[in-house]
């Protein structure tokens, strides 16, 4: 019976999350591979679909979430998880102290901004405001009294309130701070900060905006360090893959953004785990997808990069692909099909493809095996491939 008991925060957190004989999903669950490149903000949601997945409902759980969010400025609901954990009403000292530290400090950021933060709501100053930063804080200085020093301040809030949960305002700060900042790094940052921030408060049009910018500072900025570019692009990979399967304009875009050279590279280089979820969008779009030379040669692409990276990374869905148009074993396809439906319905990005995903790969076994075989027997296919209702 030991076999069976949950997992401990500590292996959550570390994405050990089971333990014992495992379920195909539990085998190939990729938590360990996605919490490194992922702010612990945008970690909250994985803990919590994991929470909801059946037999893993448990205090580690609830510990897990708790030592990911401590040292944030979420002081209630860290209370809340505590009392949950340790089955009290009472409420530690030393939160109660925490919370009214975030609420000082919450006061005097708002209090030193308030001046800024007027400034850049007023029509008749923003429309002063031009493309160079430099020339923009000279005028804010003579006209406003406006000073670095105050510039610098809506990033600190900024940061603050994104410790605290509130995303909305996080993203806003950031945003004024960019406008007007021209420290590069902390400006970098920021975007960052309202990358996060804008997935958490799940505003995809926004999401894709920022995906551009920060690609962008990513190609130009680091033009010169290939190693930084390399390491920002693989956080990039990661944090666009909440848009990926949440906002149906995200997807082509995504999609042509993963399979551009410098991007598929890194897949290969650092994160050849993410093949799952490129090779779930290309099989799903095959419905989708208007451009048919541009699906075939995605799915070519697809098929060579598995290919590749079968010795590095593989599960069930990467080998449907490799059965599949590799070794064109369709029994081998239909098992690694089952397979990959579950995989797919115990991953956070893809539980909710699971069905189109699985609707979609029936066609293309029932296309491949109808390309190469002369006679087809209806009923055997039909009843093998679990497809009666295409053929």
């Amino acid at each position: 019976m030991t076999d069976n008991k949950p997992p401990t925060a500590e292996a959550i957190q570390n994405g050990e999350t089971h333990g014992g004989p495992t379920s195909i999903a539990q085998q190939y669950d990729l938590l360990p591979k996605l919490i490194p490149h992922l702010d612990r903000h945008l970690t909250f949601p994985l803990l919590e679909f994991l929470s909801g997945l059946e037999g893993d409902e448990s205090a580690e759980v609830t510990k897990a979430k708790y030592e990911l969010l401590k040292q944030t400025n979420m002081t209630d609901y860290v209370a809340s998880l505590w009392q949950e954990i340790n089955d009290s009403d009472e409420v530690p000292e030393e939160f109660v102290r925490k919370r009214e530290e975030v609420l000082q400090r919450l006061s005097l950021f708002t209090e030193e901004t308030s001046r800024i933060d007027e400034l850049l709501n007023d029509e008749s100053v923003v429309s002063n405001l031009r493309s160079d930063k430099v020339a923009n804080l000279k005028f804010l200085e003579q006209q406003h009294g406006v000073t670095i020093q105050m510039v610098d301040m809506l990033y600190d809030f900024g940061r603050f309130q994104y410790s605290c949960g509130s995303y909305a305002n996080a993203a806003h700060l950031l945003d004024q701070f960019r406008i007007l900042s021209t420290d590069n790094d902390k400006a970098s940052s920021a975007s960052w900060g309202k990358l996060a921030a804008d997935i958490l408060t799940t505003n995809w049009e926004i999401v894709m905006e920022e995906v551009n910018k920060v690609k962008e500072s990513i190609d130009t900025k680091l033009f010169n360090n290939p190693l930084a570019q390399l390491d920002h692009r693989t956080w990039l990979i990661h944090w666009t893959l909440f848009p990926f399967f949440n906002y149906e304009p995200a997807r082509d875009t995504i999609t042509e953004m993963l399979f551009s050279p410098s991007f598929i590279n890194t897949i290969q280089t650092n994160c050849p785990w993410i093949l799952r979820y490129l090779a779930a969008a290309v099989i799903t779009n095959r419905s989708r997808t208007r451009n048919t030379g541009a699906y075939q040669k995605q799915l070519k692409d697809l098929v060579r990069v598995v290919r590749q990276e079968g010795y590095e990374y593989n599960d069930p869905v990467t080998e449907f692909i490799k059965a599949l148009y590799v070794d064109f074993d369709f029994e081998e396809a239909q098992k690694k099909l089952s397979e990959a439906e579950e995989v797919l319905k115990g991953d956070f990005f893809l539980s909710a493809a699971a069905d189109a995903f699985v609707e979609a790969a029936r066609h293309l076994i029932s296309e491949s095996y109808c390309k190469i075989h002369q006679r087809i027997d209806i009923k055997y296919a039909s009843n093998f491939f679990g497809v009666s209702r295409y053929l």
